[in-house]
Formats: C-alpha cells, sequence, structure tokens
C-alpha cells in the first residue's frame, strides 16, 4: 500500500474525529439566557469550513451516529434515539442537511469568502426549516395542532441573532485557521 495515501487517510481521519468531538463540545456549552442557546451549529459550521464539504458532512454524521448510539453529545449531555426522535431532534438531522448543502454549494461555487458565508447563511436556514416542521409534526402529535408563528417564536426567533453570532465566528476562526494550518 502507498505510504503517502495511507498517511493521507489517517489523517483525514484524525481531522473528521476531531471535528465531530469539537461538535459535541459545542454542544455542551450552553449560554443562560431567555431561551438558553448552544454552539452546536458554530462547530458545524467550522468542521465543513475547515476540513471541506466532504470531510466536514462525515465528521457531522459520526457525531449524529454517535449520539444516536447513546453518548451524550447532544445539548444537555442528551444521547439517543429519544434525543432524536423528540421535538428537537429534526434540528439535529438538520445539521446533517446544512452541511451537504454547504458541501454542495463549495462543489458548485468559487472557494472565496463569501460563498462560504452564504453557505453557512443557506445551511442555518436548512436547519431552521427541517428543525421547525420537525417540531411542528412532533409537538402536534403529542400536544395538539400549534401555528407556524408560535413555533418560530419558539424555536427560531429567539436564536437568530446568536446563530448570526456564531456564523461571524467561525467565519473569522475559519479563514484565520485555514492560514495557519492546511488541513
Amino acid at each position: 500500500m502507498n505510504t503517502t495515501n495511507t498517511a493521507s487517510k489517517t489523517k483525514d481521519m484524525v481531522y473528521i474525529s476531531m471535528f465531530a468531538i469539537l461538535i459535541a463540545i459545542c454542544s455542551w456549552i450552553s449560554i443562560p439566557a431567555a431561551v438558553p442557546f448552544t454552539f452546536q451549529t458554530m462547530g458545524i459550521f467550522l468542521a465543513v469550513g475547515i476540513l471541506g464539504g466532504k470531510r466536514g458532512t462525515i465528521s457531522v454524521f459520526i457525531y449524529i451516529l454517535v449520539g444516536m448510539v447513546g453518548l451524550p453529545v447532544f445539548s444537555g449531555f442528551k444521547g439517543g434515539i429519544a434525543a432524536l426522535a423528540g421535538p428537537t431532534g429534526g434540528y439535529i438531522i438538520g445539521f446533517l442537511f446544512s452541511a451537504l448543502l454547504m458541501w454542495g454549494i463549495e462543489k458548485r461555487s468559487a472557494k472565496n469568502g463569501i460563498t462560504l458565508l452564504i453557505s453557512m447563511i443557506l445551511g442555518l436556514l436548512v436547519c431552521y426549516v427541517f428543525g421547525t416542521i420537525w417540531f411542528m409534526k412532533i409537538y402536534s402529535a403529542t400536544n395538539g395542532a400549534v401555528g407556524i408563528g408560535t413555533v418560530l417564536g419558539w424555536c427560531v426567533i429567539p436564536f437568530i441573532i446568536p446563530d448570526c453570532v456564531k456564523i461571524v465566528i467561525a467565519f473569522i476562526l475559519t479563514n484565520r485557521i485555514k492560514k495557519v494550518v492546511h488541513v
């Protein structure tokens, strides 16, 4: 076997694992507010921004798989199928769709800062859409019908400003890290 190829694959596995762990750590950091928020989305944006679409998406997928088998990697140190099947599980699944969208944009566009920033914003919107639809479905099944305005007020509007701040931080960190470390 080619040692260069083996070393490259090993390096990829290490980076992918590191970013799956980073996403978990970001999910455990909770900022208390009227509606507490975590840094999971920032971890997603850093993974895809620094590692690129393919390796970043794989790290997000591994993060979700590790949580799905029961390790407490989700916010609030939760894990297991119940966490994914609950009302906010759609946002976790939405992380994968965010990463996939960012990867798709990376493959079809020029690789520059503006493209990365746009992909992060669109990735966040995809996560919001998927998670909000999931929340409405699960919440309505257990508690009765709820309107989209109410759900947006609970699940999206309080997070817009913090999520925009996380995008800015992830964007700045991605650009600075990529100048120093060539992954």
